[in-house]
């Protein structure tokens, strides 16, 4: 039995959603045009004008707007709207350059929190659940977007926020959490530490998670599932849309659906910027078309998936996205090949190993050096040097395998790489910072 919380949006046929697309593409279009003097010089400047865009088969006519343009009118050259109608900014968790802000009115606000009601609902939130949130608060949208959708959906809301796991688990048995939102990493830690505690998965009530913010590989599902007892639901979204909601996982746990009422999504090649057929493994860009604050067209995320309009079972006729591949901007090109972190994550799962681990790129003598430090389970660990020369000899051959690169590995006693109760920072890239 699946459960909607908007089915006239989310089983609307493709047809009318095309429709109630356009309109609010035209309008956005102008609004955009009207308001923010940048991307009417980025319009200007391409030759094309409101007037040219009367669908969204137009779309592909429009801009393209990067990271790069939100901090070079940073802080308020984006912004559509008179800061007295804004109620709130957020911001990115990003470790890189100057921040994003964006901004928000209430409606958008109202908006973004119908979207994470929808994620909510389709893992199976009611009014009768508990919501245990521990997502970070404050500028990170993770906490106060889920925190938005829960009480919206009805569920009495923990807004637990990160860290404090012993807190968390306490909180989570005493008051029968339900449902659980935060990165997969910190939910991992979660399951680790319940563990150790001596609590079973049958002690706690968890029967759903919603977990997003980070990229995760199926085998991290798995074990999040086991080891909480749950089914695990995958969240995508970003701080320049809205925040967390932008898509969600259904029943099917095979892509996520996107808020097509909100966001029309596309894929491009990310060299050349070409749009692609769906089906094709490129970029995803979005175009907000409902927010009015800060409404970004044609943003690229960087995020490389796959979109497809299969018919999925839980009867939503919303297009799905597949789970990120990877970023184009956190593919590591090392020797000359192609690397992304969650690939190094697929084997290290497959061969038993927690997804704790750290990659290190450097340069030495002109060469790149990928070394990649694996932590043990209290199960794993053994003081026998040949063990564990033996075990990364295993991890060696396999990671080869995968990558067709031959990566140092180096397994490390249990509990020595640091936890992050946020993002995790998976990989160090030392040539950036000699080049």
């Amino acid at each position: 039995m699946e459960n909607y919380w908007n089915k006239e949006i989310e089983c609307m046929p493709l047809e009318d959603m095309k429709k109630l697309q356009s309109e609010r593409l035209v309008a956005q279009v102008k609004h955009v045009y009207d308001n923010v003097p940048y991307y009417k010089k980025l319009m200007d400047e391409k030759g094309v004008t409101p007037d040219d865009i009367k669908s969204v088969d137009d779309l592909h006519k429009l801009p393209f707007l990067t990271k790069a343009d939100l901090r070079d009118a940073y802080p308020y050259g984006l912004l559509a709207k008179p800061l007295s109608d804004c109620v709130r900014i957020q911001s990115t968790s990003g470790t890189t350059g100057r921040r994003v802000v964006a901004f928000y009115t209430q409606h958008d606000i109202d908006l973004w929190e119908d979207c994470c009601a929808r994620a909510i609902v389709a893992a199976g939130g009611t009014k009768d659940d508990v919501c245990q949130v521990c997502y970070g608060y404050g500028l990170f949208t993770g906490g106060p977007g889920l925190n938005g959708g829960s009480h919206k959906v009805g569920c009495l809301t923990l807004p637990m926020s990160s860290g404090n796991t012993e807190r968390q688990i306490q909180f989570m048995q005493d008051l029968g959490s339900t449902i659980i939102c935060c990165t997969p990493s910190y939910a991992a830690y979660i399951g680790e530490t319940i563990k150790e505690m001596g609590i079973s998965p049958d002690d706690i009530k968890l029967k759903a998670g919603i977990f997003g913010a980070e990229p995760w590989t199926e085998e991290m599902r798995r074990e999040i599932e086991k080891s909480l007892g749950i089914k695990a639901y995958d969240i995508y979204g970003l701080t320049e849309t809205s925040g967390p909601g932008v898509a969600f996982e259904c029943c099917e746990q095979h892509g996520m659906h996107i808020n097509e009422d909100n966001f029309i999504p596309e894929i491009i090649d990310p060299d050349t910027g070409e749009v692609l057929p769906e089906g094709s493994k490129g970029e995803l860009v979005f175009t907000s078309i409902t927010k009015e604050a800060f409404p970004l067209l044609r943003y690229r995320t960087r995020d490389i998936c796959v979109l497809t309009r299969e018919k999925c079972s839980c009867g939503r006729t919303l297009i799905r996205m597949s789970k990120p591949m990877g970023r184009s901007d956190d593919m590591m090109i090392i020797r000359g090949v192609n690397v992304f972190p969650s690939q190094i994550e697929t084997v290290l799962i497959k061969q038993g190993y927690a997804p704790n681990y750290q990659i290190e790129v450097d340069r030495v003598n002109n060469t790149d050096t990928l070394d990649v430090y694996v932590e043990m389970s209290q199960e794993q660990f053994s003081d026998q040097i040949k063990d564990i020369q033996d075990k990364e000899k295993e991890l060696v051959a396999a990671i080869t395998q995968m990558l067709g690169i031959r990566p140092k590995v180096h397994l490390v006693s249990p509990k020595t790489i640091a936890r992050s109760e946020g993002k995790a920072v998976r990989v160090i890239d030392k040539r950036k910072l000699h080049d």
